[in-house]
């Protein structure tokens, strides 16, 4: 792992942003992976401004993104599809059929969660995959378990991600309690990962993901084995790495 810690959440998001940029300026075709959430805002805004300036194209560019709640249309404000418009696609001139969201209307969601593997397939496989963690060590909806999951899948989400997640609802009863997510072998097979942490909250992940055996118990700790990733946190999200032995 590369780890990076920057004094904020601005400049570590400034950075994601400079990364993404640089994949697709070194590959105008690229296949990037997104994520969604409060975090990486910032970064979609440094893009959006990239873009503006004439600097990136998106002409050529694909997306997949991570997850998708289950049981929530496109047009739903909390819906993943909403904020990926909201905060970066209406923004960029990316062509709409190269844009790429689970179905979370799917009327068979295992059958989607197969198309959305092929898709990947299809496309050659994820050049730059952005990530995020959860409180409980996730990456995309992929809660602690027994075993790592190989593709995208159907997640039943944990009380703690409800919990997390309530404060875009009207309350934690509105929050699906599924949704359709890359599994962590999807995430492994990008050629290269960026992962975005910010905050006090997300400390104690970070220490597990970074300093602990790898374990599904903590899903992001999987990515100890993969060749080409770049940890990118603020101050506060490392604190807890002082500890490690």
């Amino acid at each position: 792992m590369n780890i990076r810690v920057f004094e904020n959440d601005r400049q570590a998001a400034q950075a994601a942003a400079c990364m993404i940029a640089a994949q697709i300026l070194s590959k105008p075709a690229a296949v990037i992976g997104l994520a969604t959430g409060g975090t990486p805002v910032p970064a979609y805004q440094e893009l959006v401004r990239l873009t503006n300036a004439g600097v990136l194209d998106w002409s050529r560019v694909t997306t997949f993104n991570l997850d998708e709640y289950l049981g929530l249309p496109g047009d739903h404000d909390q819906s993943f599809k909403y904020f990926m418009m909201k905060h970066l696609f209406n923004k960029v001139n990316i062509a709409p059929e190269s844009i790429h969201i689970p179905d979370g209307m799917a009327a068979d969601p295992t059958e989607a969660c197969m198309s959305y593997e092929r898709a990947i397939r299809e496309q050659g496989g994820i050049d730059l995959q952005l990530l995020g963690i959860g409180r409980n060590g996730h990456i995309g909806f992929n809660e602690p378990a027994d075993a790592f999951s190989p593709i995208t899948h159907v997640v039943d989400l944990t009380e703690d991600t409800i919990e997390a997640n309530a404060r875009f609802f009207a309350s934690s009863a509105d929050v699906p309690r599924q949704a359709l997510s890359m599994g962590v072998g999807t995430i492994m097979q990008a050629r290269s990962i960026v992962m975005l942490v910010t905050g006090t909250e997300k400390a104690r992940a970070v220490r597990s993901m970074i300093c602990e055996p790898v374990s599904p118990s903590c899903p992001a700790s999987v990515l100890q084995l993969h060749a080409n990733v770049t940890i990118l946190l603020d101050s506060p999200a490392a604190t807890a790495m002082n500890h490690c032995r």
